[in-house]
């Protein structure tokens, strides 16, 4: 039997122990020393693959309270943590000539949450309010970037702001790697205005047309971002938001982006 998915491996580990932030000798409580951020980690990653709420995170595991998880996700995504990490997990898959810059691939399905910041009507599910997580992917699903906004945004909004995202990819001789040779989206980012921002940046747009019958062909590359949101949604914590806290609920995809990235490490060896 594998090991239980929110328990940190050394190898994940050794990756974020040198990105997080140094704490203070100064303690809240004289006496109590603060948990170690592995364990913490830990209680993290338990809330994402769960899916519970903070208070109910079982002290007998050795995580801690909710609140001290609370605490340190909230100081940990504050001082670019996850940004930070992504950046450099993507560094070695690029490395290892593992990233398909040859295209990316966008796509932005409504997330259903309880309440909090960006969040809004959504035009397609009787006014309800909702958020989306938009993605962009290289052409083998590695999340490149997310992003959250609220459910009544128009996907193709989002279109640039995701390709500014995408972070600087190191890992090999020459510049960084942060430009994609072609962009693959479905029809809801079908706005002519767009492609002529996308072309300057020395970006193909394949953006599916309004109007035209299913089966393009188009499909064949845009699949990849679906298995990823599938990938997302996995950790259950995605599926439905209860953080008012829009920074606080941003840091679960940008870790989620992370595990996956992660996984497609492993999957060299």
């Amino acid at each position: 039997m594998g090991a239980s998915p929110w328990i940190v491996s050394d190898e994940l580990w050794d990756h974020l122990e040198p990105l997080l932030p140094q704490r203070g000798r100064r303690f809240r409580y004289p006496g109590r020393r603060p948990l170690p951020d592995r364990e913490v980690l830990c209680g993290i990653l338990y809330v994402l693959h769960i899916g519970i709420q903070w208070q109910y995170l079982p002290k007998g595991l050795g995580f801690g309270s909710g609140m001290t998880c609370w605490r340190r996700l909230r100081d940990w995504n504050e001082a670019g943590v996850w940004q930070r990490l992504h950046e450099v997990l993507l560094a070695e898959l690029h490395a290892a000539s593992r990233l398909d810059w040859s295209r990316c691939v966008v796509d932005s399905p409504r997330q259903g949450p309880k309440r909090g910041q960006h969040t809004g009507p959504s035009p397609v599910d009787r006014g309800r309010a909702g958020s989306k997580h938009h993605l962009i992917t290289d052409g083998h699903g590695t999340p490149l970037a997310v992003l959250l906004t609220g459910g009544n945004r128009n996907d193709v909004t989002q279109l640039l702001p995701l390709l500014d995202a995408i972070p600087p990819v190191r890992g090999r001789v020459g510049r960084p790697r942060r430009k994609p040779d072609s962009l693959f989206a479905d029809r809801g980012y079908d706005h002519d205005i767009y492609r002529d921002q996308v072309r300057p940046r020395g970006i193909v747009p394949a953006i599916a047309c309004r109007g035209t019958r299913h089966g393009t062909g188009l499909g064949t590359y845009r699949w990849v971002v679906e298995r990823t949101f599938a990938w997302l949604h996995g950790f259950r914590r995605l599926r439905i938001r209860w953080e008012r806290r829009a920074d606080i609920h941003e840091a679960f995809p940008h870790l989620a982006c992370c595990l996956i990235t992660h996984r497609q490490i492993n999957s060299l060896c």
